[in-house]
């Protein structure tokens, strides 16, 4: 399997998804959008993983990037690829899905419950995952489910 990550900033990375996928002999390629790597074409990939940063979905005149880049997961998801939004990267696959991001009326900092939702339960992407863990959170927007 080929997976593509969509990196935001250096210190970024794919974290235990690259040990998993490694592990299991798929082949792993990056974007980094911080240094202005080209984007692949659905073609080129199975999976995108698109992990997070510290700007916003909004910051497209700081990160003209940005633009394309949501461009670019819509043209995925329409293809039929599996795509996974990590942070702000599940921010940017709900904006390029047509969905609200706006900022929180607070920061959500710290650690904070995320439960499996049915739908995602009985995809093979989820297989293994506990129905529900703590993960730290970080993050000043909110968006509405596409």
């Amino acid at each position: 399997m080929r997976i593509h990550h969509l990196q935001h900033v250096p210190f970024e990375g794919l974290g235990t998804i690259e040990e998993w996928a490694r592990s299991r002999g798929h082949e792993i390629s990056r974007t980094r959008l911080h240094a202005g790597d080209p984007l692949p074409a659905p073609r080129e990939v199975d999976w995108i993983v698109v992990t997070g940063g510290p700007m916003s979905v909004q910051d497209e005149e700081r990160h003209p990037w940005l633009r394309a880049e949501k461009r670019c997961i819509a043209e995925m998801i329409a293809e039929g690829k599996t795509v996974l939004g990590i942070c702000l990267g599940a921010q940017l696959v709900a904006d390029a899905l047509g969905a609200r991001v706006a900022r929180n009326r607070h920061r959500e900092i710290g650690w904070f419950p995320v439960e499996l939702v049915a739908e995602a339960s009985c995809t093979g992407l989820f297989r293994g995952f506990p129905q529900r863990l703590d993960a730290f959170h970080w993050h000043g927007d909110a968006f509405d489910i596409p």
